[in-house]
């Protein structure tokens, strides 16, 4: 199994949570978040980033099913 972490660069607004908790899964560029891969093995601790976004701008699905991994409200 496998996840691909997408980032909304238009709902990210930079608060680098994601990045300061998890630098090896995330970086900022250009004042915004972006994955250092886009395809990562299953890790809670890139759940837990992505719940803890403020602006929900992490979506992580599963690279067979298409399933949504984290809730996007």
């Amino acid at each position: 199994m496998t996840w691909h972490i997408e980032v909304d660069r238009r709902a990210c607004m930079g608060a680098g949570l994601c990045n300061g908790t998890l630098p090896d899964r995330f970086r900022l560029v250009d004042g915004k978040a972006q994955p250092v891969v886009s395809t990562v093995e299953p890790d809670e601790d890139v759940l837990d980033a992505a719940d803890y976004c403020p602006y929900r701008a992490i979506h992580i699905t599963d690279q067979v099913t298409g399933e949504a991994l984290v809730a996007t409200d």
